[in-house]
């Protein structure tokens, strides 16, 4: 599990109200018609801007991406690559059929070439699976990017709701403080929302795809290297590029 996650929203959370409670009452910056303007604002937007479908799937894939350690080392994915062209090179490829492979992308592009599919199909299909993947984590990105976008102005909306709902009653004392605090507390309530939790996970989703993309092209370039039957030696410069640093494990150490 990705604790940074969690503990950023806990840590920040904690923080605001901390600081509300040392300066005041925290029952004041509770305010049910700013909380329905912005968070049932922001989420209606994002429904009309988004299909259900893909808002139920950005849901999933953000709190997997977000909140999940999900992408695959590429040092083990190199050093399983090299350790099956080691294998290849001894039994052939058939010497993979009972080798089991954690990574489920790479599991299918080695059974896949035990089955002895040509090369030109096993890049195709499993290529075509890393873009569908990819375009799934970037629509999941793309929609907590747009509700980080909404939710601002659904506290802009807000605060002028309460600022006209403020001149309105100008001769009503007592009005007046309550409209107030709709107009402040839904510019709150939008910054924090939009701030803390909206485009942070949109922008740690943006990190993690870019990470995960080098990795998925390692295991590409790897199922392909040993479908060729290439030398391990070799193989190891090949795939070395892929490796933060572009090095190979021997050259680093």
């Amino acid at each position: 599990m990705d604790l940074a996650t969690l503990i950023g929203i806990v840590l920040g959370m904690d923080l605001i109200v901390a600081s509300i409670m040392i300066g005041g009452d925290l029952g004041a910056f509770i305010n049910i018609p700013s909380i329905v303007v912005v968070f049932g604002g922001t989420t209606a937007a994002t429904l009309v801007k988004f299909p259900l479908s893909d808002c139920i799937a950005a849901l999933k894939i953000g709190g997997k991406i977000a909140f999940k350690n999900t992408a695959d080392d590429p040092r083990s994915v190199y050093d399983i690559a090299i350790e099956l062209a080691g294998i290849v090179r001894q039994k052939g490829l058939l010497g993979l059929e009972s080798v089991q492979v954690e990574n489920e992308l790479m599991a299918r592009g080695i059974r896949m070439c035990v089955d002895g599919m040509a090369a030109e199909v096993i890049k195709e299909s499993i290529s075509k699976e890393v873009d569908m993947t990819l375009k799934a984590e970037m629509q999941g990105e793309s929609f907590w990017r747009g509700m980080g976008d909404m939710a601002p102005a659904f506290g802009m909306i807000g605060t002028l709701i309460g600022l006209v709902q403020m001149l309105a009653n100008l001769s009503d004392p007592a009005a007046i403080g309550p409209a107030m605090a709709v107009a402040m507390l839904t510019t709150f309530y939008g910054a924090v929302l939009a701030n803390l939790i909206c485009i942070p996970l949109a922008d740690k989703l943006e990190i993690k795809i870019d990470n995960t993309k080098n990795t998925r092209a390692l295991i590409v370039e790897s199922v392909m290297q040993i479908h060729a039957s290439q030398n391990p030696m070799v193989l190891q410069e090949l795939l070395g590029v892929y490796l933060p640093g572009g090095k190979p494990a021997e050259e680093e150490e």
